[in-house]
C-alpha cells in the first residue's frame, strides 16, 4: 500500500464526514446533540447501528481468530438473536415509556440516587475502555499503512485520529452520527464482500467453490460440546444472549440511537432488521477468515503470531492494490463508526447523568457539553497509549474480558429492577457493584481447581450479574401492600 494513496483515501474520507457534519449540524442545539430531536428514520438507524456494533475489532480480530477457534464465535452470534429480542420487547418499551435521554435514568426511578450514579458510572468506565481498545486496533493499522511512511510516531497519529473524530461530532452529535455511521456501514459491508470476492478469484473459486471451500474447512466447525471447553455451545450461546443485552440494550451508545426514532414501533422495526443484518455480516467475516488462511497456506505466507495481524498483512502487502484500498476503507469505517458514536454517548451520559444539564439554560448546556466532549476525547487518547503498552492478547478477547467485568453490575441492576419489585437500600448499591467484579475475578482465576477443570469464558458476564443480583436481594425488603411500586 503506497503511503500517498493511503493519505489521499484518508483525506477524502474525512472530508466526506466533515461535509456531512456541516449539513446535519445546521441549527443544532444540545437537544439535537443528545436526541436528534427524535426524528430519525428507523431504517437509517438500523443500518448505521451495524457499523457501530461491529467496529474495527470485528473487522480484524474475527477473521484472524478463525484459525484458532474456528466458527465457534458464531455460537455467540446465535445468542445475540435472543438478546436482541429481549431488548426489543422488554427494554426499549421501558425506555420509551419513561421518555429517557440517558437510559440510566431508569435506575434512579427504580432504586434511587446512588444506584443511578453507579449504573451510569459503570457505563462510562466500560464504554471508555472498550471503545478506546477498538480505536487502538485501527490506529495500529493506520500507523502501518500511512503514518510510519510519513515519519509520524504512534502517539501523534492517535492524537490526529481522535481530533478528526471530534471535528465532525462536536456540533451535531447523535444526529450527525446516525448519518455518518450509515455511510461508514456501506464502506464496511462493501469492503468485506469485495475482499471475499477478490480472494475467491485469486484462489480460482466460483461461488459454488467458495461455499464448498468454507464448508469443507476444518476451521468452519461451529458447534463445540465439551463441557470443559471454553468454546462449549451452551457457554457461548448463553453468553451471547447476555452480551447482546448488556452491550446493546444496557449501553447508552447503542440505545441512544434507538431513542431517536419517532416512536416505539419504529424503534422495534429498527431492532428487527438490525438483528437480521448483524447475523449475516458476522457470518461473512468468519467466511473471510477461512479464505485468508487458505490463501496464506497456498502462497506459503507465514501466519503472524498475533492473528489480529493476518488480515492487515495480507490486504496491505499481498493481495493487490484494490484489496488494500478496500481494506483501508473498511477498517477506517468500522472503527470510526464505533468510536464517534461512543464519544457522543459518553458525552451525553456524563452531561445528563452527572452534570444535570436538562435543568440548565441552553447556553450553559452547550458550554458544558463542549467541555465534556473534549475531556472524553483526551481520555480516549490516554487509554489507547496505556493499552498499547499493556496488551498482549487478541483484542477481541481483551474487549470481552473488560466487558465481562464492567457490564456485569449493569446486568444485575436491570435484572433485579425488572424482575423484582423489592425496594433496596440505595446507598449500599455502589459497594455491591464494586464487589461483584472482584468476586467474579477470584472465581474465574480459581475455577479449574474448584470446579473439576471447568474454565469460564464469556459467561463471566453472567456470573458477575448474578453476584450483583444476589447482593441487591440481600439488601432489599418485600414490598408493603400500601407501598407504591416504581417502574
Amino acid at each position: 500500500m503506497n503511503t500517498t494513496i493511503a493519505l489521499v483515501i484518508l483525506v477524502a474520507y474525512f472530508g466526506m464526514l466533515i461535509a456531512v457534519s456541516f449539513y446535519t449540524a445546521r441549527g443544532a442545539d444540545t437537544t439535537t446533540f443528545f436526541t436528534a430531536n427524535r426524528q430519525s428514520p428507523w431504517w437509517l438507524v438500523a443500518f448505521g447501528m451495524i457499523g457501530t456494533s461491529l467496529s474495527g475489532v470485528t473487522f480484524i480480530s474475527v477473521p484472524g481468530a478463525v484459525g484458532k477457534i474456528g466458527f465457534s464465535y458464531f455460537q455467540v452470534v446465535l445468542g445475540y438473536i435472543i438478546g436482541y429480542l429481549v431488548i426489543g420487547t422488554v427494554l426499549m418499551p421501558l425506555y420509551y415509556r419513561l421518555n429517557l435521554i440517558s437510559i440510566y435514568g431508569y435506575l434512579e426511578k427504580r432504586f434511587g440516587f446512588w444506584s443511578y450514579k453507579t449504573g451510569a458510572g459503570f457505563f462510562l468506565l466500560a464504554r471508555t475502555v472498550g471503545s478506546a481498545v477498538r480505536l487502538y486496533v485501527a490506529a495500529g493499522v493506520l500507523q502501518i499503512a500511512l503514518f510510519d511512511g510519513l515519519g509520524i510516531p504512534f502517539g501523534v497519529s492517535v492524537l490526529i485520529t481522535i481530533g478528526l473524530i471530534w471535528v465532525y461530532t462536536f456540533k451535531g452529535g447523535v444526529k450527525t452520527i446516525i448519518l455518518t455511521d450509515s455511510l461508514q456501514t456501506i464502506f464496511l459491508v462493501t469492503a468485506v464482500i469485495l475482499t471475499i470476492y477478490l480472494i475467491s478469484r485469486e484462489l480460482g473459486l466460483s461461488f459454488g467453490g467458495l461455499v464448498q471451500t468454507v464448508q469443507d474447512s476444518s476451521m468452519s466447525q461451529v458447534f463445540y460440546w465439551d463441557a470443559n471447553d471454553p468454546k462449549n455451545f451452551f457457554k457461548q450461546f448463553i453468553s451471547g444472549i447476555f452480551i447482546a443485552i448488556v452491550m446493546t440494550g444496557l449501553d447508552q451508545d447503542l440505545m441512544q440511537k434507538n431513542l431517536t426514532c419517532k416512536n416505539i414501533g419504529e424503534a422495534q422495526k429498527n431492532m428487527f432488521w438490525f438483528t437480521f443484518t448483524m447475523v449475516i455480516v458476522n457470518f461473512l467475516f468468519l467466511s473471510l477468515g477461512v479464505l485468508l488462511y487458505q490463501y496464506a497456506q497456498r502462497e506459503g505466507i507465514a501466519i503472524p503470531t498475533r492473528t489480529d495481524d493476518l488480515y492487515p498483512q495480507l490486504a496491505l502487502n499481498h493481495l493487490g492494490l484494490v484489496v488494500g484500498i478496500t481494506f483501508l476503507l473498511g477498517i477506517t469505517a468500522a472503527t470510526y463508526a464505533s468510536a464517534d458514536s461512543a464519544l457522543t454517548a459518553l458525552t451525553t451520559s456524563f452531561c445528563v447523568d452527572f452534570m444535570n444539564v436538562e435543568a440548565r439554560p441552553e447556553a450553559e448546556r452547550s458550554r458544558i457539553k463542549h467541555i465534556v466532549h473534549i475531556g472524553f476525547s483526551l481520555l480516549f487518547y490516554v487509554v489507547i497509549i496505556v493499552f498499547r503498552q499493556l496488551n498482549s492478547k487478541e483484542v477481541i478477547t481483551a474487549v470481552f474480558d473488560i466487558a465481562g467485568y464492567t457490564y456485569g453490575p449493569l446486568l444485575g441492576l436491570y435484572a433485579f429492577g425488572i424482575f423484582s419489585k423489592r425496594p433496596v437500600l440505595d446507598w449500599v448499591v455502589p459497594f455491591i457493584c464494586l464487589a461483584s467484579p472482584v468476586l467474579t475475578y477470584i472465581v474465574n482465576e480459581n475455577s479449574a481447581a474448584w470446579f473439576n477443570g471447568y474454565q469460564f469464558g464469556f459467561e463471566r458476564l453472567l456470573l458477575n450479574g448474578l453476584f450483583t443480583f444476589v447482593g441487591l436481594w440481600a439488601v432489599s425488603r418485600p414490598v408493603k401492600e400500601a407501598e407504591p411500586v416504581t417502574a
